[in-house]
């Protein structure tokens, strides 16, 4: 068997590893994806191995399918984390780093939409930061795709619209200035 994980065991003190460092609960897809760093983790064991530890309690999964990791299971992934080789460490290190830079992106960027009473949508784009809110707009739209629209391209671009806005009313004329 290629990769430095062998056995049931080394899969468990990985998947600890993973959810010790993960900023948030994850779905089972997202800790597949981390544990399959080293190419001796096979899906069948790992989908066992995660089971043993939500029966075990050191991790457990909330009524949407996410894994999170508990007390218990944080004191034994200490202890049992020098046991995982070194490269397996580092990539998963660089893995985990880029899945918690995406979670904190989802966070810090969100666009939702509501239908109103009278048939119209309200669109809200919000954008964080570290230090809190940086932007939250609310937006009336007439049809609901305009409101899809407007959500996808905030998404792709949120830094810019905010920009964007904020040149608009930092560039505009006062009144009295016309």
């Amino acid at each position: 068997m290629a990769g430095f994980i062998h056995d049931k065991l080394e899969i468990k003190f990985l998947i600890l590893y993973i959810a010790a460092r993960v900023i948030e609960p994850i779905p089972f897809d997202t800790v597949l994806d981390l544990a399959m760093c080293d190419e001796g983790v096979d899906y069948f064991d790992f989908s066992e191995c995660l089971r043993d530890l939500v029966k075990t309690e050191h991790l457990t999964v909330s009524g949407d399918s996410m894994y999170s990791i508990t007390e218990k299971g944080m004191r034994n992934s200490q202890i049992c984390e020098t046991s995982l080789p070194y490269s397996v460490r580092l990539r998963c290190d660089r893995n985990i780093s880029e899945c918690n830079r995406k979670l904190r992106r989802k966070n810090q960027v969100r666009a939702s939409c509501e239908k109103r009473p009278n048939g119209t949508y309200t669109v809200r784009l919000s954008l964080n930061d570290d230090m809190g809110s940086l932007m939250d707009l609310k937006l009336m739209v007439v049809r609901e795709d305009m409101a899809d629209l407007l959500m996808e391209r905030f998404r792709q671009a949120p830094e810019q619209t905010y920009n964007e806005i904020m040149n608009l009313l930092l560039d505009s004329p006062k009144p009295d200035e016309k």
